[in-house]
C-alpha cells in the first residue's frame, strides 16, 4: 500500500507539473490574466518546487527494500554518467536564455517565447546540433544515475520520472512545430530528440574520426 502512494503522489506532482504548461491550459491563461500572464512561469516554478517535497519526503521514509548497492566498475561508470550529465547540463545553459526559464524575462519584458534560447528563435548549433533537449536527458541520466542504491521506492520513482520525462519532451515537441514549422520538422530529421543517435551516423562525424585516426598513426 505505501509503495502505491508513492506512486499516486509522483504521478500526481507529474500530472499537475504538465497541465500547468500545457499548451490549451497557457493558452486560457493568457486569454484571462492579460499583463499577469508574466508572473506564471515564476509562480510555476515555485509551485513545482513546493509540491516536490511531499513525494521526495515520502520515498526518502520508504527507503527500506535495497535492491541493488552500486560497486566498483558500476560506481565508476555512474559517476562518468554524472559527467555527462553536468556537460549536458553546462552546454544546454549556454544557449538556453535561463532568466526565461526562470520567468524573470516575462516579467521583464511582458513576453515569452516558446522555445528557451536567448533569442528566443532556433538554434539548432552547439550542444543544439547533438541532441535536441540536452536538459531532458541529462535529467534522465540523473534520475538514473543519481543515486548510489536502489530501493523498491528508488526504482517506482525512477520508472515514473523517466516515463514523465519523456512524455514531456514530446510534449515538448509539439508546441516547437507549431511554433516554427517546417525549420523544426527538418531540424529533427537532422538531429536526435534525446540520445545522439543520428550524429553517430552524420558524415562530419566519421570524417573528423577519420581525421584523428590519420593523426594517430
Amino acid at each position: 500500500m505505501e509503495y502505491i502512494i508513492l506512486i499516486i503522489f509522483w504521478v500526481a506532482w507529474c500530472a499537475l507539473h504538465s497541465g500547468m504548461i500545457s499548451q490549451r491550459f497557457t493558452i486560457f491563461l493568457k486569454q484571462h490574466l492579460g499583463l499577469r500572464y508574466r508572473y506564471y512561469r515564476l509562480f510555476f516554478n515555485l509551485l513545482a518546487m513546493v509540491t516536490l517535497i511531499p513525494p521526495v519526503w515520502y520515498g526518502i521514509h520508504l527507503r527500506k527494500h535495497l535492491l541493488w548497492q552500486v560497486e566498483g566498475f558500476w560506481t565508476l561508470l555512474r559517476w562518468g554518467l554524472l559527467a555527462v550529465a553536468v556537460v549536458l547540463s553546462i552546454a544546454g545553459a549556454m544557449k538556453y536564455d535561463l532568466r526565461q526559464f526562470l520567468g524573470l524575462r516575462q516579467i521583464m519584458t511582458g513576453r515569452s517565447a516558446k522555445a528557451l534560447t536567448a533569442s528566443g528563435q532556433l538554434d539548432t548549433t552547439g550542444i543544439l546540433g547533438i541532441t535536441r533537449h540536452p536538459w531532458y536527458l541529462a535529467a534522465l541520466i540523473l534520475v538514473w544515475a543519481g543515486s548510489p542504491a536502489v530501493y523498491v521506492s528508488t526504482l517506482i520513482v525512477q520508472v515514473v520520472l523517466s516515463l514523465y520525462l519523456i512524455v514531456g519532451t514530446l510534449l515538448e515537441e509539439r508546441k516547437l512545430i507549431v511554433e516554427y514549422g517546417a525549420a523544426y520538422r527538418d531540424y529533427q530529421k537532422r538531429v536526435s530528440m534525446l540520445l545522439p543517435v543520428k550524429c553517430l551516423s552524420c558524415k562530419a562525424f566519421w570524417t573528423s574520426l577519420s581525421v584523428l585516426n590519420r593523426l594517430r598513426k
